[in-house]
């Protein structure tokens, strides 16, 4: 399971959230809606998220992005790319099976 952020969201994160170095955004899995690989579930973000059992991160900037061990069930399989989707202005996610 990995993380992949683009340039984009990158830059999404950093002027919407105001993010900057030493943050944190804790992806999780948030009852309710869907997503392309779980019906009644869907996925958010935590700013500054406290990061208590990692189970994968990536450091981009200066700001990590990570799941924790609770949600890994949501992610099983997959890598989660995010990127930005110009028309709705909001980062957006896809699931990339894992090889």
């Amino acid at each position: 399971m990995e993380i992949k952020i683009t340039d984009d969201a990158l830059k999404w994160f950093k002027e919407e959230v105001e993010l900057d170095e030493d943050s944190y955004i804790k992806f999780q899995a948030k009852y309710g809606g869907e997503s392309e690989i779980h019906q009644g579930f869907s996925l958010a973000f935590e700013v500054n998220g406290e990061m208590e059992d990692p189970v994968t991160s990536v450091d981009k900037d200066g700001i990590t992005f990570f799941i924790d061990a609770n949600d890994a069930w949501y992610f099983d399989g997959y890598n989660l790319i995010v990127n930005y989707d110009e028309k709705l202005e909001e980062v957006s996610y896809k699931y990339e099976k894992e090889e």
